[in-house]
């Protein structure tokens, strides 16, 4: 499959210490991956970096084989959006007009939104499910609420990738199935989907890939049941990792236990 968003050998610094090691990986059209590791892996860091919110010190950022660098601001935010738990918006900003920002990278700034934009919104608010929370203010939501319209700012964007940073915190179980069915849907219309994905058995559900990152570098990819029965990911989380096969299920139910245990 062609790349549409790819790092190479990228390396990011936060002062003298680095945080990314030459990290290598591509994202395709209509991709799921879903990116796991253990706390202060460097996930985030990833994430941004991939998003051009952070700057590699090696390497180089390519989207649609072109360096982000090289794309007006404009055009890759139009390309690119990114969903974070802590991008929630003011508190009293109503969840329609929170969803409608996601429409400033076609609109630009100060100017209305057209029947296109408008429509945008509703199929985000619609594909949440949170369309009955529209004129609510953000202030009054619940976290699992304040999410999905997160989520569904991202949506109404219309990217070509689409990165998210622990898409399910907050999320009841309810919740998080909605989620990442909406997640199915949007890139079988051809939307590549990264995810950094906290629950490894939702992980081995959801995903096409799954990559592996500990101690800022890649330690294991590939198909999601190879990666979490390989001895890199019991070294990464430090668990001994058991998959249980249950008849009907399309992957092993997985337990985790210390090891020695």
């Amino acid at each position: 499959m062609t790349a549409v968003l790819e790092a190479r050998a990228v390396r990011v610094s936060r002062g003298r210490a680095a945080v990314l090691h030459g990290v290598t990986l591509s994202l395709a059209a209509g991709e799921a991956l879903a990116l796991v590791g253990p706390n202060a892996a460097g996930k985030s860091t990833l994430l941004r970096t991939l998003a051009g919110l952070l700057r590699p010190t090696r390497g180089v950022v390519l989207l649609e084989k072109r360096p982000l660098q090289a794309w007006a601001r404009g055009d890759m935010a139009r390309a690119v959006a990114l969903v974070t738990s802590e991008d929630e918006g003011p508190g009293t900003l109503a969840v329609e007009d929170r969803v409608a920002l996601g429409r400033y990278p076609h609109r630009g700034p100060l100017r209305p939104l057209l029947e296109g934009d408008r429509a945008a919104v509703r199929r985000a608010l619609q594909q949440t499910g949170i369309e009955p929370l529209a004129r609510r203010r953000l202030g009054t939501l619940s976290a699992g609420e304040r999410q999905l319209a997160t989520l569904a700012r991202g949506l109404a964007q219309e990217p070509r990738v689409l990165l998210l940073d622990e898409p399910a915190a907050h999320l009841d179980i309810g919740h998080q199935l909605r989620l990442f069915r909406v997640l199915d849907d949007v890139r079988t219309c051809g939307m590549a989907v990264l995810a950094v994905v906290h629950d490894l058995q939702r992980a081995a559900a959801w995903a096409d890939r799954i990559v592996l990152l500990a101690g800022g570098r890649i330690v294991a990819e590939g198909a999601p049941d190879a990666v979490l029965a390989s001895e890199q990911c019991a070294r990464a989380f430090d668990v001994a990792v058991h998959g249980h096969p249950v008849p009907g299920l399309a992957h092993p139910l997985y337990s985790f236990e210390e090891p020695g245990e």
